[in-house]
């Protein structure tokens, strides 16, 4: 099993910079694959970004394309999320999400593990 603990949230005006953290341990996490997804009040969660077990291969959302870049370095155990020219509409809790596997996927029954989750709210 692996543990997953997200950081890096807060509260920032539109067109600000963010970069959130998830840091892993229990298992090997080059063994993962890494998500990201976002859950706003009465919302469902849904799927932001996700990288295969080496970050070579990505994924994102149609609206973070070209504003967030998932990364990981498999040597820290850490998973990341670079949030660029942050909009309102971006406000939710950010979870981190890993799946046993070497590529990615972006529904949330796909992934076994999540962290507690980390608020971001975007003022305009």
């Amino acid at each position: 099993q692996v543990q997953l603990v997200e950081s890096g949230g807060g509260l920032v005006q539109a067109g600000d910079s963010l970069r959130l953290s998830c840091a892993a341990s229990g298992r090997t996490f080059s063994n993962y694959a890494m998500g990201w997804f976002r859950q706003a009040p009465g919302a469902e969660r849904t799927f932001v970004a996700a990288t295969n077990w080496s970050g070579s291969s990505t994924n994102y959302a149609d609206s973070v394309k070209g504003r967030f870049t998932i990364s990981r370095d498999n040597a820290k155990n850490t998973a990341y999320l670079q949030m660029n020219s942050l909009k309102p509409e971006d406000t939710a809790v950010y979870y981190c999400a890993a799946q046993k596997a070497s590529r990615y996927y972006y529904r949330v029954h796909e992934y076994d593990y999540w962290g507690q989750g980390t608020q971001v709210t975007v003022s305009s």
